[in-house]
């Protein structure tokens, strides 16, 4: 993956710290997400080691992506693929992206992590940002703060103590910027040699 670029927003400390699965039950997936054309081709390459983490109804791979395409400038191919989207009831809003499991817990994550991958090895580009997002140019950045923490299924929760959102996000920013361009970004705001915080 190419290394990104960031917007200032993403230089900030804020009252907020990332939720758990515990608390949201994976809220974020609640309308699948676009997938680009290559990760799609990925995932289906590799649905002999992905299908047996799958909910047992949802194994068979012809179910996992619709016909939905558009077009999108920021991913590889240019071009994206929805993934299908399941009645849940248990799951925040009822539904649920096709990969979610009754555990809460991506099967494209589990799959990976059981091969001895990276946990993120066939999850898409935009699981990965999330909650994260591009600006017009591409770069991460943020939504605002009260946008973020007035959504009910959001990936954030209120905190009394500011937290950097390098720290917040260190995961995705390491594995998205790369991690000599992310350990230069927190060497920016004074937190070079610290570890990073559990926000």
């Amino acid at each position: 993956m190419r290394a990104m670029e960031y917007t200032p927003r993403l230089l900030a400390s804020e009252p907020m710290r990332r939720c758990h699965l515990s608390e949201c039950r994976a809220a974020c997936c609640l309308y699948g997400v676009w997938a680009d054309r290559a990760e799609a081709q990925d995932i289906l390459a590799h649905a002999e080691q992905i299908a047996p983490h799958m909910p047992p109804s949802a194994r068979d791979p012809q179910m996992w992506f619709t016909d939905e395409r558009e077009t999108d400038p920021f991913t590889p191919s240019k071009e994206v693929v929805h993934t299908r989207v399941v009645e849940a009831p248990a799951h925040y809003g009822g539904t649920a992206c096709i990969f979610l499991r009754a555990d809460y817990k991506c099967a494209l994550q589990v799959a990976g992590e059981a091969l001895g991958l990276h946990p993120w090895r066939f999850k898409p580009f935009y699981c990965i940002l999330h909650p994260l997002d591009l600006n017009e140019r591409g770069e991460i950045t943020l939504d605002d703060t009260h946008s973020l923490l007035d959504e009910p299924g959001s990936c954030l929760r209120p905190d009394e103590t500011p937290h950097p959102l390098v720290e917040i996000f260190a995961p995705e920013l390491h594995y998205l910027l790369g991690g000599a361009h992310y350990q230069r970004l927190r060497a920016t705001l004074g937190l070079d040699g610290l570890p990073p915080s559990d926000g």
